[in-house]
């Protein structure tokens, strides 16, 4: 069964391994040591990134090496792209206002003080 590529990234676990395995090829066992949870489980999380084609796994001699193939993840950076672009867009938006908010108010705040008092009398 392939897996899809969100589930794969779905898992904090999964996501770290990625991470590790993209800095450098690493095998089963050196994953495994810095995770607090059964190799079994290591294996399955394995399993479902390779099913979902983010790692394959490369013999050498007795080990077994992972190594990442993040081309899949260019589902991912496509679905977010447009939301990426919507938040810039507020942002920038926001950066207008609050330019504009800047330049609208007193620059002197001691004239701020006495404006207001006066306008209450």
């Amino acid at each position: 069964m392939r897996r899809d590529v969100f589930q794969a990234i779905a898992d904090p676990t999964r996501r770290a391994i990625i991470g590790m395995v993209a800095q450098q090829s690493q095998n089963l066992n050196t994953i495994a040591e810095n995770f607090d949870v059964s190799r079994p489980a290591i294996s399955q999380h394995i399993k479902i990134l390779t099913e979902c084609g983010l790692i394959v796994i490369k013999k050498q001699g007795r080990e077994r090496y992972c190594e990442v193939r993040a081309g899949p993840l260019a589902e991912v950076s496509d679905w977010v792209e447009p939301f990426r672009k919507l938040w810039a867009e507020r942002f920038d938006k926001l950066d207008v206002l609050l330019e504009e908010m800047k330049k609208s108010q007193d620059p002197n705040p001691k004239t701020q003080k006495t404006k207001s008092k006066s306008t209450k009398k």
